[in-house]
């Protein structure tokens, strides 16, 4: 049996791993290492995205302030290819080399 703190990071790196093959920016925020940050979460994400108990658990996906969604919205758009819209970002043309 996978404990949840291995399940957590697996989604973590599959998150991280799709930013960096689409060459987007992001900032990855350990909040087991920053009580602050770790507030700034659980304080952000929507009620109605919240557990019925306890707190939020990592992987939760923002741009700057906009909360954008947990782990499991983040597959399901990477699934349907809207991964762009989830983030708050416009899709990808496929860049022409410059002159």
């Amino acid at each position: 049996m996978t404990n949840s703190r291995q399940k957590i990071k697996k989604k973590q790196q599959d998150v991280v791993r799709f930013l960096e093959a689409n060459k987007i920016e992001f900032e990855e925020v350990d909040i087991t290492m920053s009580e602050e940050q770790r507030q700034w979460m659980y304080k952000n994400v929507p009620p109605e995205k919240k557990p019925t108990q306890g707190n939020p658990l990592p992987p939760q996906i923002f741009n700057g302030d906009r909360y954008c969604g947990d782990y499991d919205s983040f597959f399901e758009s990477k699934e349907s290819n809207t991964v762009f819209s989830f983030l708050g970002l416009k899709p990808r043309l496929a860049s022409k080399a410059e002159p």
